[in-house]
């Protein structure tokens, strides 16, 4: 019945922008798993980048199914969504599958720059040659990084403090009191928010550096430079990657500060652009990946036929 829940025109809007994003996004991700999945099959082995895209593509595929659950039950069903463990539960795994993310992704700009840039520095040859053996480590190091932040944040919103209120409450107030343990673990999750753009920030200058150099370098050179192609369409990706994750994580720290107001339509764009960012970010790995390309422009004529005939 209409008074077991109350929805404003924002918590219906954020709804439905939420879920069409999220829908994309969960579909892009889920289409980058499967094709590398297949390909594993195939061939029995992955490569440290097909690695990397299968983890990122995963984590982001769990963060948007996740998240799209929340926002639906804190609207309709917020009653149940304050329930025992159910809204830390859901607290644990979107920061997980959130900070997940968010380091994958990093990994995959370090991975970029120590493949592409062209340094005489002995650290940075020895990084290049053993990338294969320490891209597992840097995966794991991240998957044990989220998981001990989802902890924390976990164990703080068990304590007493937090907003476990039963009554009804619109998707925009879902949020923690202000205290000095909530301002402790802001730090920790703007901290590693910090790293993860400062790794993303250090590889794209680097790359830059390195495509300049070459430039430099090549510049009486009057044969078609292979190199030279490969480092200005790796830096076309990776600038298009460096404003996506800069407008995400403006919108990451702009959510900490505002989850303590009463700002709503702040919230509102905050969410559209941190649902937007897994799919947007993950279509654009697809068209700078030529393998995955060629496969979605290969399925979507098939995908257009069957919805026509129907």
């Amino acid at each position: 019945s209409p008074e077991q829940f109350n929805v404003t025109s924002y918590d219906a809007t954020a709804v439905a922008i939420i879920t069409f994003e999220a829908l994309a996004g969960m579909w892009i991700n889920a289409f980058i798993v499967s094709v590398i999945g297949m390909s594993w099959v195939k061939k029995k082995t992955l490569n440290s980048y097909e690695k990397i895209l299968l983890l990122l593509g995963c984590s982001r595929f769990c963060f948007l199914c996740v998240s799209w659950v929340f926002s639906l039950l804190s609207i309709i069903y917020p009653n149940y969504l304050y329930a025992h463990l159910t809204l830390e539960l859901f607290a644990f795994f979107q920061n997980f599958f959130s900070y997940s993310s968010l380091w994958f992704s990093a990994c995959l700009y370090v991975f970029y720059c120590i493949k592409i840039a062209n340094f005489r520095n002995s650290f940075f040859i020895y990084l290049k040659v053993k990338i294969n053996r320490i891209v597992p480590w840097l995966l794991l190091g991240s998957v044990l990084l989220s998981l001990v932040i989802a902890i924390v944040i976990y164990d703080f919103s068990n304590e007493p403090h937090c907003n476990n209120s039963t009554g009804q409450v619109s998707f925009w107030k879902l949020k923690i009191q202000t205290d000095e343990q909530f301002f402790s673990v802001n730090f920790m999750t703007g901290f590693g928010y910090a790293v993860s753009f400062m790794a993303v920030t250090f590889s794209a200058i680097l790359l830059l550096f390195s495509l300049w150099k070459h430039k430099c370098n090549m510049q009486t050179n009057s044969v078609k430079d292979l190199s030279m192609d490969a480092h200005i369409k790796a830096m076309k990706s990776i600038i298009s990657f460096f404003v996506m994750y800069s407008i995400n994580f403006v919108s990451l720290i702009a959510g900490m500060i505002y989850s303590t107001t009463e700002e709503n339509l702040m919230m509102f764009l905050i969410y559209i652009f941190l649902y937007a960012f897994p799919s947007v970010h993950s279509l654009i790995l697809i068209f700078s990946n030529p393998s995955l390309e060629t496969t979605l422009l290969r399925i979507l004529p098939c995908v257009k036929c069957k919805v026509c005939m129907k």
